[in-house]
C-alpha cells in the first residue's frame, strides 16, 4: 500500500473518532486534533508523498473541525475557560388552572365533563358529511361538511328520532309531528318544515322515496319524501278520534298511506318498523312480523320481505304496498328487526337470527350461491359454529343491518372452573361470566364491517374483534364488568357503535372538585368518502375509531387543553334541567347517533 493511503487512512481515523476531553480548553482540544494529525511521510517515496499526506491531513482538519466545533460550542469561550459538553435545559409541566368554584374546576380538568354539561345546556342535532342536498346546512353550498356542525333550525330542539340522507332529512319533534327538509324534499326551499301534525309520531325509517313512520298508538304511516308528491297525492280523510269530540273533520294537509296491517289480534300493536329502500318490516307486540314496499317506484324483487314466489306479477289484489304476514316465521315469538338495502334479519326471543333477500356479498351470513343471489324463504344462521371449538353456550342479544351488511351481538357463556385450593379470588380479580361479541357479514370494501380487513364477499360472519370481549372495573359493584355494545347505527357505508361503558351523570355540589360527568364511548367505522366519519379526512377506516368532540374542540382550548387528546362521548339517559345555567325546564334526553347514506348526525333524543 502506499504511504498516501496510510496517510490518508489515519487522517480519517483521527478525524471521525476526535471527542473533546472534559476539563481541556478548545483550544487545546483543536491542537490535540492538529499534533496527531501531523503524519510525517517517509524519506523515500519522494515530495509528492510528503505533500500529499500534508494535504489529506488539511482536507480532513477543514471538513471536521467546523461540524465538530458546532456540535460540541455555541459560542466561542474566552481564553483559558474550560468548556464541555452543554447541560440540557429541563422542561417541567406547567400546573393546570385552578377553578374559582367547583364546577370551574371540574371544566379546566375534564373535557366529558364539559361535553355533558353542554349536552343538557345546548341541546340540538349536530351533523356532518355529504351536503349535496343541503340537509346539513341549507344555506351553505358547500359539497361536504368535514366536521360537526349545528343544525340551526333545531337548537334547543329535544327529537323523538332522527333520519338523514345525503338528499333529504326527517325527524320528529317533541310534540310527535314529522319534520322534513332538504332538496329531495323541497328544491325551492332546503329549510325545514313541520309535514305531518297530530298523529303522535314515535319512529321514522326511510327508504328510497318515501318516509315510514309509527305513532305511539301503533299505526303505520307512509309519507312521500318529496314535498310534490305531498301536494299532488290524494288525501286520505281525517280519522275522528275516539275520545274527542272535537276533532277537526275533512281532508288530511297532506298525501300518504296508512301501512298499518289488518286483522291483527285484541290489544295487538305495531310495536316497531325498519325500512330498506324498497320494503319494510313490522313488528307486532306479539311477536308477529309483516312485510309491504316502502317504496312509490319500485317493487321488492330480491326476496328481502321473506314471502317465496311474491312478485309485481303474482302480488294480491288491491294496493301494491299492502302488508303480508312472513307465514314462515309463524311460531316464533320475534323481538327485533333489521334491514339493509335489500335484505332483511329476525331475532327470536330465543337468540335466534333469520335473514333473508339479497346475498350478493354473503350479507345474509352465508356463502352466496353463484346464479342464485336472492333467498326469499327466511333461513336460521347457525351461530353455535361459531363457538363449536371453545365448547361455549351462546346466543345472538341484538341485531342490525344496513346497505349490505349484517351485524349481530353473541353473549358467550364462559365455563367456570373453581379453584378449592386457591380459595374465592378478590372481586378486583373476577373475570366476567360470559363475554360479548360483535359479528359482520357482507361487504367490506370500504371497511364497514370493521373487522381490518377490506373484504368484498363474506363467506360467513367474522368476529369485530376490536369490539367483542371488552370489559372493564366497575368501582360501584367492585368486580370486572363486561362492556356490551348499546346501540348500533348501520349507515350505507359507514357505521357507528355506541358503548354500553360505566358513566357519570350524577355529580353534585356534595361532591368532590375532582369528581366529574363523564358519557358513554362512541366510535365510528366504514366509508369516510364524503367525510361522513367526522375525523377531517377523507380516508377510509377499516377499524373503530374515536373522533374528537362534536364542538371541534373549541371547549377545550378555552380551558387551556390544547394538544392534548380528547374524544367524543355521549351523553346518557338522565332527567336534567336544560338552558344555561341549568335554569330551564326539566327533561329525560339522551344523545344518539344516526348513521344515513353518506351523511351522520348525533342528536337529543327524549
Amino acid at each position: 500500500m502506499s504511504t498516501s493511503h496510510v496517510a490518508l487512512r489515519r487522517a480519517s481515523r483521527i478525524g471521525l473518532s476526535a471527542r473533546p476531553r472534559l476539563g481541556g480548553s478548545q483550544r487545546q482540544w483543536v491542537r490535540r486534533i492538529n499534533d496527531s494529525a501531523e503524519v510525517r511521510p517517509k524519506r523515500r517515496g519522494g515530495k509528492a508523498v510528503g505533500f500529499a499526506a500534508v494535504f489529506a491531513v488539511a482536507a480532513a482538519g477543514a471538513f471536521w473541525y467546523p461540524r465538530l466545533r458546532a456540535q460540541f460550542s455555541t459560542a466561542a469561550p474566552e481564553e483559558g475557560k474550560e468548556i464541555g459538553y452543554q447541560k440540557a435545559e429541563l422542561e417541567f409541566e406547567k400546573a393546570r388552572k385552578h377553578g374559582v368554584s367547583k364546577e370551574d374546576n371540574r371544566e379546566l380538568i375534564s373535557s366529558q365533563h364539559l361535553q355533558v354539561k353542554n349536552s343538557w345546556e345546548h341541546p340540538g342535532v349536530y351533523a356532518w358529511g355529504s351536503n349535496v342536498g343541503k340537509v346539513i346546512d341549507p344555506v351553505s353550498n358547500e359539497k361536504n361538511i368535514k366536521l360537526p356542525r349545528r343544525i340551526s333550525y333545531f337548537d334547543h330542539q329535544l327529537l323523538r328520532d332522527l333520519k338523514l340522507t345525503e338528499n333529504f332529512g326527517a325527524a320528529i319533534n317533541e310534540k310527535g309531528d314529522l319534520i322534513q327538509w332538504g332538496l329531495g324534499f323541497n328544491k325551492a326551499d332546503a329549510t325545514p318544515v313541520v309535514t305531518l301534525k297530530g298523529k303522535d309520531l314515535a319512529k321514522i325509517e326511510v327508504s328510497d322515496d318515501r318516509i315510514i313512520a309509527l305513532s305511539r298508538g301503533g299505526s303505520v304511516y307512509a309519507i312521500p319524501a318529496s314535498r310534490g308528491d305531498q301536494e299532488g297525492g290524494k288525501k286520505l280523510e281525517q280519522q275522528k278520534s275516539s275520545w274527542s269530540l272535537w276533532s277537526s273533520s275533512g281532508k288530511e294537509a297532506i298525501s300518504f298511506q296508512n301501512l298499518t296491517p289488518a286483522g291483527l289480534g285484541w290489544g295487538e300493536h305495531v310495536a316497531d318498523i325498519s325500512s330498506g329502500l324498497e320494503h319494510c318490516l313490522m313488528l307486532t307486540s306479539s311477536g308477529r312480523v309483516f312485510s309491504s314496499a316502502s317504496s312509490a317506484s319500485n317493487f321488492p324483487s330480491k326476496g328481502q320481505m321473506g314471502i317465496p314466489g311474491l312478485t309485481w306479477e303474482t302480488r294480491p289484489k288491491g294496493r301494491y304496498d299492502q302488508p303480508h304476514e312472513i307465514a314462515l316465521l309463524k311460531g316464533f315469538d320475534v323481538k327485533q328487526i333489521a334491514t339493509g338495502d335489500y335484505h332483511s334479519a329476525v331475532l327470536d326471543k330465543l337468540g335466534r337470527i333469520f335473514t333473508f333477500g339479497d346475498n350478493t356479498f354473503g350479507q345474509l351470513g352465508f356463502e352466496t350461491q353463484i346464479g342464485n343471489p336472492f333467498i326469499s324463504t327466511p333461513t336460521i344462521l347457525p351461530i353455535h359454529k361459531l363457538y363449536g371449538s371453545s365448547a361455549l353456550v351462546s346466543t345472538a342479544s341484538s341485531i342490525a343491518a344496513g346497505g349490505v351488511n349484517t351485524f349481530f351481538t353473541c353473549e358467550a357463556n364462559m365455563p367456570s372452573t373453581p379453584n378449592s385450593e386457591a380459595g374465592t379470588p378478590a372481586p378486583s380479580q373476577r373475570l366476567p361470566h360470559s363475554t360479548y361479541d360483535l359479528w359482520a357479514a357482507g361487504q367490506g370494501t370500504c371497511g364497514s364491517l370493521g373487522t381490518g380487513r377490506w373484504t368484498h364477499v363474506s363467506v360467513g360472519p367474522t368476529k369485530v374483534k376490536s369490539l367483542s370481549g371488552l370489559s372493564e372495573f366497575d368501582e360501584r359493584k367492585n368486580q370486572l364488568m363486561p362492556i356490551k355494545i348499546k346501540t348500533l347505527s348501520i349507515g350505507t357505508t359507514h357505521c357507528s357503535a355506541v358503548m354500553d361503558n360505566v358513566t357519570q351523570t350524577s355529580v353534585s355540589n356534595r361532591s368532590s372538585e375532582n369528581e366529574t360527568y363523564w358519557g358513554s364511548d362512541v366510535v365510528f367505522w366504514g366509508g369516510n368518502e364524503h367525510y361522513q366519519l367526522g375525523t377531517g379526512k377523507r380516508n377510509n377506516l377499516n377499524t373503530p375509531t374515536y373522533i374528537g368532540p362534536l364542538d371541534g374542540g373549541e371547549g377545550d382550548a378555552a380551558h387551556g387543553r390544547q394538544g392534548e387528546v380528547h374524544r367524543l362521548c355521549l351523553t346518557p339517559r338522565q332527567t336534567a334541567r336544560l338552558g344555561e345555567g341549568g335554569k330551564g325546564r326539566k327533561a329525560t334526553l339522551e344523545q344518539k347517533v344516526e348513521c344515513g347514506k353518506f351523511v351522520t348526525g348525533v342528536y337529543s333524543a327524549v
